[in-house]
């Protein structure tokens, strides 16, 4: 029996997708989106800011407190992207441009910014990050195959290291984490993670080199998205966004769900607790407020140690707090227009892991992105300002001090001196704007083990009390990027 009252809860870039793919899926369905807090988006927040120098030059710049690009291969953004008619507002970088191609890493104990290869002539220019890349690469197809015994998961750190060497798994390992979970990687799953290594270890009999040489097979399934015209449009792009950020995406689908007279969207929503209904069909949805929902289904769009605070111990689930969360601090920084470039051209930079691991002393600092170098389309007015994105925190324990103004300009001082000596500058000057803004449990870190784990908590929802009628997804199960929870959200209440 298809549902007839579906509650969704969260309001974050995965739930306002549950709600909208539902809404087509179900069109005779009454569906409620419960927001805890007064905004939805989540952690998506894009926002403009006017800035003006000291000659009075003025701009409008668009800054992003969460996600800031989109990439191309998530047929689910795509397709969502072209229904809710997003296209004129597409906004890419091509992967010829130095924002694609020229990225760095800051390596503690070496001076300014260390660039790494893009292509195999660009090895060439980039001799310390090709003397330990290209030896390492080159041995190990001739390794012989040492994944451990009944072990169908491990942690990054440990694939990496016992394929590539602790040196590579460190520098380059590492620093790929901080960019994308802001974690240690020697804790992370990399069958969750990073599941393409392991497949290419298998289909190249213990090498991952040779097995990347083997391509998969991989049918193509862009025709089962109703992607339109956008597809063409970001072909040669490395990534893309819109002239107002990624707040575009949560913004319209808002506004597609007000216009749906079978969808209800309600902020300020406090979800207490969930109870299925013991001697009949349904979910009840019990509200800070006294009020209590009754519900065919579920979807549960929230983190998974949240979802376990409001479940009855009749209808408990497994593996809900086994995964803890990252916090990240994010300080949007831009500074006026300059003689002197303010960093190099490229994506940005990130930093490895010290060779004595996380230290309460350390500068909390996981890399910067270059935004005006991507994503300087976004903004209007006088031109010259640049905009960058530090990201501080994570596995490093963050105190008010290391935000300060004053010593996250030293540390970029530090990372980019020896390239703005070079091209004739001394030191940045001081910003026309500057933001920090701390994101506590953020992202939600998957790990050795996650993946049987979900399997485990799906089984669970199937069966028991729940009856297949409450679904859980979102970034704390399906993954961690804006499309893994589009898709996840795509695919909601297909068994119903």
């Amino acid at each position: 029996m298809p549902p007839s009252t579906i509650a969704v809860i969260g309001g974050g870039i995965t739930g306002l997708s549950s709600a909208f793919h539902l809404s087509r899926r179900f069109p005779q369905a009454s569906i409620i989106l419960l927001e805890k807090s007064s905004r939805d988006g989540g952690w998506i927040r894009s926002r403009r800011v006017e800035v003006k120098d000291s000659h009075g030059n003025k701009a409008e710049i668009l800054l992003e407190a969460g996600p800031r690009s989109l990439r191309p291969n998530s047929k689910a953004i795509l397709e969502l992207t072209n229904l809710l008619h997003l296209t004129s507002s597409i906004i890419t970088t091509p992967k010829s441009s130095k924002a694609a191609k020229d990225r760095f890493l800051h390596i503690p104990g070496r001076p300014g910014l260390t660039r790494l290869p893009s292509s195999p002539l660009s090895l060439l220019s980039t001799p310390y990050a090709s003397s330990i890349l290209v030896p390492s690469i080159l041995r190990e197809p001739i390794r012989r195959a040492n994944r451990p015994k009944d072990a169908d998961d491990e942690s990054v750190s440990s694939l990496l290291a016992r394929r590539f060497g602790h040196k590579l798994e460190r520098i380059f390992g590492s620093a790929l984490v901080h960019g994308i979970y802001a974690a240690d990687a020697r804790a992370l799953s990399v069958k969750a993670t990073f599941p393409i290594l392991l497949e290419a270890e298998e289909r190249g009999r213990g090498s991952i080199v040779l097995g990347m040489l083997k391509a998969g097979s991989k049918e193509s399934d862009l025709q089962q998205y109703d992607v339109g015209d956008v597809q063409s449009l970001v072909n040669d792009a490395a990534v893309f966004s819109f002239v107002d950020g990624l707040g575009t995406i949560p913004k319209s689908l808002r506004e597609y769900l007000d216009k749906s007279e079978k969808v209800t969207v309600r902020t300020n929503a406090v979800v207490t607790s969930l109870r299925p209904k013991l001697n009949a069909e349904g979910i009840e949805v019990d509200l800070a407020n006294g009020e209590t929902l009754s519900a065919s289904h579920v979807v549960s769009a929230i983190p998974l140690d949240r979802l376990e605070d409001l479940l009855p111990s009749h209808g408990a689930l497994p593996h809900l707090t086994t995964n803890p969360m990252s916090s990240v601090t994010v300080v949007n920084i831009v500074f006026p227009p300059s003689k002197t470039p303010i960093h190099p051209p490229g994506f940005g930079y990130l930093i490895p892991r010290p060779v004595g691991g996380y230290s309460r002393r350390g500068t909390g600092f996981l890399g910067t992105v270059f935004d005006s170098c991507s994503l300087g389309a976004q903004d209007t007015g006088a031109p010259g300002f640049t905009k960058l994105t530090v990201m501080l925190g994570g596995p490093y324990e963050i105190t008010p001090a290391h935000t300060k103004i004053e010593n996250v300009l030293a540390q970029l001082q530090h990372h980019l001196s020896p390239i703005h000596h070079r091209i004739g500058g001394a030191r940045l000057p001081w910003p026309v704007y500057f933001e920090a803004m701390e994101h506590n449990e953020c992202i939600p870190l998957p790990l050795v083990g996650h993946v049987r784990r979900m399997e485990e908590l799906r089984a669970a929802l199937k069966t028991g009390p729940w009856k297949g009628k409450l679904e859980v997804i979102g970034a704390s199960v399906d993954g961690v990027s804006v499309g893994d929870c589009v898709e996840a959200a795509r695919k909601v209440g297909r068994d119903w």
